[in-house]
């Protein structure tokens, strides 16, 4: 977690990198695609007997488990189900985590325990902190909030620094002083700041909004004060600590819904995009988890993918050990239940990603990149060809037979389309 003496240090903006370029997938992917082309004359599967067990599906094995699911009757719907959703939902907040200033606190009561990749928050005792004792007496709270919201309004920048730091370090973990804070009228006079040109107050400024925020009511207050759109102007201009903090303040006022519309409509997509792009891993991973709950919402899909974030999505999805992966894997799933998503995720090369995907992502992970290419495939036989040129069937019947519940019984869908594909082709043949 930032600490305020760390956060000194920073300097004011982070130096952009340059857009990364998608992963090259590996060549093994080539030579399954090879080995399983289509010959027109030749393509209808007959195997008879059960094919012997081995390591890697054969020819043979993957002739007769198509067979077999041929017999099956089960018919996928386009849009996903209630439990895709729902299992969407817990999915990400499995591999979900926040950078903020408040250690953990916004995943508890956002119920978002943090990923297996990240470390566990230090411990954090506000009673313990010199920072805190420095300026805390016992039976002093009151005055010295009402202290710092008349500097807040001062002429002097390090006054409002001094102040803005102070309200941030005070309404970081204890939920009694973000109530008191946020009766105490510290909401309006803070929001002036998330536009004031010295880079720490608005740090301060941003990052005590986010803290403020923990508290139900304060959400409110924030919403109504008019904090949306100056957010959004950190979430363009800040340090790189208070971009992030920014995109989890967002994301903290998102959880009431009527927010998420408002958020999107205010311009919040694009920078987030933009983070996906240009941030630290941290604040890759807040974009992240912000994105899928604005997404949640379907004019916030669109917005999503008219303003790139396909391409971001898709490159994090071909990571390894960034501990991006999985997050991306399921905003993509959530950006394919729209037409224009799936377009944008076939046309950004998301399919040989996926299929890639599915040998070497987590559990969770392999099943939501099948769901994935289960809704690009489910009404498009152009894209069951690509998915079958590029290697698909072979990690596609490994699952079906070793991965989870769901995962097999989705693979088996997705396997009975690319059967009933190549059966057509068959018929078709002169």
């Amino acid at each position: 977690m930032v600490s305020l003496a760390e956060s000194h240090s920073r300097s004011p903006q982070q130096t952009p990198s340059s857009t990364p370029q998608r992963p090259q997938v590996r060549s093994m992917r080539t030579i399954r695609s090879t080995l399983f082309q289509s010959d027109h004359s030749s393509s209808s599967f007959t195997s008879n007997s059960h094919p012997p067990p081995s390591i890697a599906p054969s020819t043979q094995t993957i002739d007769f488990t198509l067979q077999q699911l041929a017999t099956k009757h089960s018919p996928y719907k386009p849009s996903p189900e209630p439990s895709d959703l729902l299992d969407l939902s817990q999915a990400f907040s499995d591999f979900s985590a926040y950078s903020s200033d408040i250690s953990g606190e916004l995943q508890r009561l956002a119920a978002v325990p943090p990923g297996p990749d990240d470390p566990p928050p230090p411990h954090e005792n506000p009673d313990q902190d010199p920072s805190l004792e420095s300026f805390v007496q016992p039976g002093d709270l009151e005055s010295i909030i009402e202290s710092c919201v008349g500097e807040l309004g001062s002429l002097s920048i390090d006054m409002k620094r001094r102040a803005a730091a102070k309200l941030r370090l005070l309404a970081k973990n204890r939920p009694e002083n973000r109530a008191l804070i946020g009766s105490s009228g510290a909401i309006p006079v803070l929001i002036p700041l998330l536009r004031c040109g010295d880079p720490m107050v608005q740090e301060h400024a941003v990052t005590a909004l986010l803290n403020l925020s923990l508290h139900e009511e304060n959400k409110v207050e924030i919403t109504q004060s008019g904090a949306i759109k100056p957010l959004i102007f950190v979430l363009k201009t800040g340090t790189s600590v208070s971009k992030q903090n920014a995109a989890c303040a967002l994301l903290s006022l998102s959880l009431v819904e009527d927010n998420k519309i408002t958020i999107g409509a205010c311009g919040a997509i694009p920078p987030l995009v933009s983070l996906l792009l240009t941030g630290s891993n941290r604040g890759k991973k807040d974009a992240l988890t912000t994105l899928y709950k604005l997404c949640s919402v379907q004019q916030n899909k669109e917005r999503a993918v008219n303003a790139g974030a396909v391409r971001p999505l898709v490159g994090l999805v071909g990571e390894q050990g960034s501990g991006t992966m999985e997050k991306a894997m399921v905003v993509l799933s959530s950006l394919a239940g729209i037409p224009g998503g799936r377009t944008s995720i076939v046309e950004e090369s998301g399919i040989p990603v996926l299929v890639e995907a599915i040998e070497g992502a987590s559990g969770k992970g392999r099943e939501f990149a099948v769901l994935t290419l289960l809704q690009l495939c489910a009404d498009s036989m152009t894209n069951r060809g690509l998915l079958v040129r590029e290697g698909g069937i072979p990690p596609l019947v490994a699952l079906s037979q070793s991965g989870t519940a769901r995962a097999k019984h989705k693979a088996e869908t997705l396997l009975r389309y690319l059967r009933e594909q190549r059966q057509d082709a068959s018929c078709s043949s002169p």
